[in-house]
C-alpha cells in the first residue's frame, strides 16, 4: 500500500502544494476583504468623514463665512447640516435637496447625544415612500440614514449642537460588480499560480534531488564523488560541506586499510616467530635455550601492548574510560618514567636526560598523563636515529607546565605535522615495524590531553629531530 503522508512526498511535490496553498489563502483574504468586509469598512469610513466634517464645522461656528464651510461641506460629502440650540431650534441649516427624506424632530437626537456626554450616532433605514433611494436597481439592501450630533460651545451663540444628517448608500451592487470580477481574477490567478509554482518547486528541488543522487553514490562506497550544487547559497554550502565530509571520508577508508594493513604486519610478524621458536623447541626438547624463550616473550609483549592501545585509543575516542583526577607530583612521574626506560634501554647506548628546575604539582589523571608522557618518550626512543640521545624538558610558566620531548632523529616533513596526531597516520607508505609501540602512540597524546583540555604540538625540521610537548593546568608549584 502505498503512503502518502506528507513525509513520503517528493521536496518537489511539497513546494508546490506549500505554494500553491499560499497562492488559494492569499485570494481568500482578497476575497474576504472586496466582498464580505466591504460594507463594514464602508460604513467605517463614512463615520469617520462625518465626525472630521463636524469637527470643521465646531471650530468654526462663530465666524462670518460658516454658511460658506458648512455648503462646501455639505456639497463634497452629500450630507445635511444643522445647527441648533439645546432646544433644537435651528440656527443654521443647509438642507439636502428636497426630494430626499424628511428627517424626525432635533430635540430627540440632541436629548440622546446628552445622555452620550456629547457625542451621538444612529443607522436607520429608510421609510418606503421614499421611492427612489429606497433601493438601488436589482438591490435586496435598502439605504439607510446615519444621524450624528455633537455638542460644543460657541461663546457668541452658547450652547449649540451639529446635527449632520447623511444618507448610507448599500455596497450591494458595487459587491455583486467586485464578485464577477473577482471571479475571472481568480481563476486567471490560479492558473499563474499553478504555472509558478510547478516552475518554482522543479528549480528549487532539482539541485537538491542531484545532490541526493551523489549522496547515495557515497553511501554505496565511492568517496571521489562531488558535489555540485547551484541556484541558492544553502545548496552551495551545503554541496561544499558533503564535498568536505566525502574527502574525510576518503581519508578515513584509505587510513582503514592501512590500519588493517599495519596491524596485520604488525601482527604477523610476532606470530610468526611465536610459532617458529615453539616449533623449535618442539621438535628440539632437550635443546631449548633462554634465547628461544626470551624471544618468545618479547614477542607476546608485543601483541600484548598493542591489543592494550588499540583498546585504548578506542575507548577514549568513545568517551568510556572517565578521568580520575588527583593532586600528584608530576615532576616526580616524569623523572621516574624517565629513568626506568634509560635503564631500559642503557644497554643499547641510549641517553636520556631529564632538566627540570622545580618540582610540580598539578590536579589531573595520573595514569593518563604518565601514558600520554610515556608514548611521546617512546616515539622519540623509535626515532631518535644513530645519536640515541633523547632530552626531557620541563618549563613552568604562570598558571602552567609544559613538558618537552627531543630527539635527534630524522625529523618529519612540514606537510605532515598536521596530520601526524590523527589515527594511523603514517609520513611514508613504507610501514616499518617500531622498536616498541603500535604507532597509535600520538592518537592516545591527543585524547589524553583534550580530555585534560590541555594543550599539544610538535616543532620539526628534516634532518635536525623532534620536538614533541603538551601542557597542563598547574595546580602549584614547589621548591
Amino acid at each position: 500500500m502505498i503512503d502518502l503522508s506528507i513525509n513520503n512526498m517528493r521536496f518537489k511535490w511539497k513546494v508546490f502544494i506549500f505554494l500553491l496553498g499560499f497562492c488559494v489563502l492569499l485570494l481568500i483574504v482578497l476575497w474576504l476583504f472586496h466582498t464580505v468586509f466591504l460594507d463594514a469598512i464602508y460604513r467605517y469610513i463614512r463615520v469617520s468623514e462625518i465626525r472630521r466634517d463636524a469637527a470643521v464645522i465646531e471650530s468654526n461656528a462663530g465666524g462670518a463665512d460658516i454658511s460658506e464651510i458648512i455648503a462646501d461641506i455639505s456639497d463634497n460629502s452629500d450630507i445635511a447640516v444643522d445647527i441648533t440650540d439645546m432646544d433644537g431650534k435651528s440656527i443654521l441649516q443647509i438642507e439636502l435637496p428636497s426630494d430626499r427624506q424628511s428627517w424626525e424632530s432635533n430635540a430627540a437626537i440632541i436629548s440622546l447625544a446628552i445622555e452620550n456626554g456629547g457625542e451621538f450616532f444612529d443607522y436607520s433605514s429608510l421609510p418606503e415612500q421614499t421611492s427612489r433611494y429606497r433601493f438601488f436597481p436589482g438591490n435586496r439592501q435598502p439605504m439607510q440614514s446615519l444621524v450624528y450630533v455633537k455638542l460644543a460651545y460657541e461663546p457668541e451663540i452658547g450652547d449649540i449642537a451639529v446635527v449632520i444628517r447623511a444618507t448610507v448608500s448599500p455596497v450591494y451592487a458595487t459587491v455583486t460588480a467586485l464578485r464577477y470580477q473577482f471571479y475571472f481574477t481568480s481563476g486567471t490567478l490560479m492558473v499563474l499560480a499553478i504555472v509558478l509554482a510547478i516552475a518554482i518547486s522543479k528549480r528549487v528541488s532539482r539541485p537538491i534531488e542531484e545532490i541526493n543522487r551523489s549522496a547515495m553514490t557515497i553511501a554505496a562506497g565511492n568517496y571521489d564523488t562531488r558535489f555540485s550544487g547551484k541556484g541558492f547559497y544553502e545548496i552551495v554550502a551545503l554541496s561544499e560541506t558533503l564535498n568536505a565530509a566525502a574527502v574525510e571520508l576518503g581519508k578515513v577508508e584509505r587510513l582503514r586499510r592501512d590500519l588493517l594493513a599495519n596491524v596485520s604486519h604488525d601482527l604477523r610478524t610476532p606470530l610468526s616467530l611465536i610459532y617458529s621458536y615453539a616449533e623449535m623447541m618442539s621438535d628440539f626438547p632437550g635443546e631449548i635455550a633462554p634465547e628461544q624463550t626470551r624471544v618468545i616473550m618479547e614477542e607476546a609483549r608485543r601483541l600484548t601492548t598493542l591489543v592494550n592501545d588499540v583498546l585504548d585509543i578506542s575507548k577514549l575516542e568513545n568517551e568510556v574510560e572517565r578521568l580520575n583526577i588527583s593532586h600528584f607530583n608530576l615532576t616526580k612521574n616524569i623523572s621516574e618514567t624517565t629513568q626506568r626506560l634509560e635503564k631500559l634501554l642503557k644497554g643499547e647506548g641510549f641517553s636520556i636526560v631529564f632538566e627540570k628546575s622545580a618540582d610540580v604539582h598539578i590536579e589531573a589523571d595520573e595514569t593518563k598523563i604518565n601514558r600520554a608522557f610515556y608514548n611521546l618518550l617512546v616515539n622519540a626512543v623509535n626515532y631518535s636515529g644513530d645519536c640515541r640521545e633523547v632530552s626531557v624538558r620541563q618549563t613552568v610558566f604562570d598558571m602552567s607546565v609544559r613538558i618537552s620531548v627531543t630527539d635527534c632523529g630524522e625529523g618529519i616533513a612540514e606537510e605532515d605535522l598536521p596530520f601526524i596526531w590523527d589515527r594511523y597516520f603514517k609520513s611514508s607508505k613504507t610501514h616499518r615495524r617500531a622498536v616498541t609501540g603500535t604507532g597509535l602512540g600520538l592518537s592516545i597524546v591527543k585524547k589524553v590531553l583534550e580530555l585534560h583540555n590541555g594543550q599539544y604540538g610538535v616543532e620539526s625540521r628534516v634532518g635536525e629531530g623532534s620536538t614533541f610537548w603538551f601542557e597542563v593546568g598547574m595546580q602549584g608549584v614547589t621548591q
